[in-house]
């Protein structure tokens, strides 16, 4: 008798595992919220990582994109919302680690208010301009500037953005004047730099990358000390002239405070699996995003860390959203 109730109890716990195994996962579909326009690198990725997560997660997954003030409407949504699973951010540089010191009486905590679960990618940006533009590199294009204070013309993805911020240090460092153009998001700052409104960028690799390839964008610099694989004949800023200028934008994903932690050990694991597939890697590759995955703790730090550093530039450089 005793050994029938043990053989039915094992048989039970292996009926009951895969049913635990599912319930870790949030059950109906899930949307990743987006802080930025559709066309833009943090909507490209997560649109990707959403794809390969509904097919192994067999749900629906949506990008929901919620753009404005640099991202930080989409993490304040995502941080009221349920912890259920549900809803995720494509958290970002921009309303994780740049807004905090932009804004000091921001209604969430970067690091209190969300369950962060996976770093996804560190980019370059591309300093960019339209075919039309008689300065194609890092060199004329700060002579250029200084024949023509305040009047060349930046695009970025918003006044606060890694953009914005990569463009002041760049002034700082060339001791030159220029003109900012914020816009919401990247994809319609593109539209404009190709069509000749505007002039230059500094603009994520991930959504410049297109179209520098087809040649609508000429590339003069990136802007991590590295050479990105994907465009590896684009000098850096460091080999331009401008030793230890670095301005990166970064990607992660990240859900409301107090999610069950199985998961998000469970997402965790999953998106590192996506990030490790030979095709996410090449479009990832080919975008510039790089150093992705790792565990919760350390895109935990990683953010904070990086709060630390923008708060520090934004002081010495005096940066202000009237900017």
């Amino acid at each position: 008798m005793i050994q029938r109730r043990t053989f039915a109890a094992g048989a039970a716990a292996l009926v009951a595992a895969p049913m635990l195994g599912a319930q870790i996962l949030p059950a109906g579909p899930v949307r990743i919220v987006v802080g930025f326009a559709p066309g833009g690198g943090t909507d490209i990725l997560a649109r990707v990582i959403g794809q390969k997560l509904g097919e192994m997660w067999k749900t629906q997954i949506l990008v929901e994109n919620r753009a404005g003030a640099t991202g930080v409407i989409a993490a304040d949504f995502v941080a009221k919302a349920p912890p259920d699973g549900t809803t995720l951010i494509m958290a970002h540089i921009n309303s994780h680690a740049i807004a905090p010191g932009l804004f000091p009486k921001m209604n969430y905590d970067a690091n209190r208010d969300f369950s962060p679960i996976v770093l996804v990618g560190v980019t370059p940006n591309l300093l960019i301009c339209n075919e039309q533009q008689p300065a194609k590199t890092v060199k004329d294009l700060v002579e250029l500037c200084r024949a023509n204070p305040g009047k060349v013309s930046f695009g970025s993805a918003g006044t606060g953005s890694a953009q914005h911020l990569a463009l002041e240090m760049f002034k700082l460092q060339a001791n030159v004047q220029a003109l900012h153009i914020p816009y919401k998001g990247s994809g319609p700052m593109l539209t404009d730099l190709i069509g000749g409104q505007i002039q230059y960028s500094f603009d994520t690799m991930t959504a410049a990358t297109p179209h520098v390839k087809s040649g609508k964008a000429i590339a003069l610099a990136q802007t991590r000390e590295k050479r990105a694989a994907g465009h590896p004949n684009v000098p850096t800023m460091a080999e331009s002239g401008f030793p230890g200028y670095e301005a990166t934008t970064w990607y992660g994903l990240s859900g409301p405070r107090g999610m069950p932690p199985a998961m998000v050990r469970r997402m965790n694991e999953d998106i590192n699996k996506v990030l490790a597939m030979p095709d996410v890697m090449a479009r990832f590759e080919q975008y510039g995003a790089e150093d992705g995955g790792g565990t919760p703790e350390k895109f935990a730090g990683f953010i904070q860390a990086e709060g630390r550093k923008w708060a520090k530039v934004i002081k010495d450089a005096n940066v202000k959203m009237d900017a």
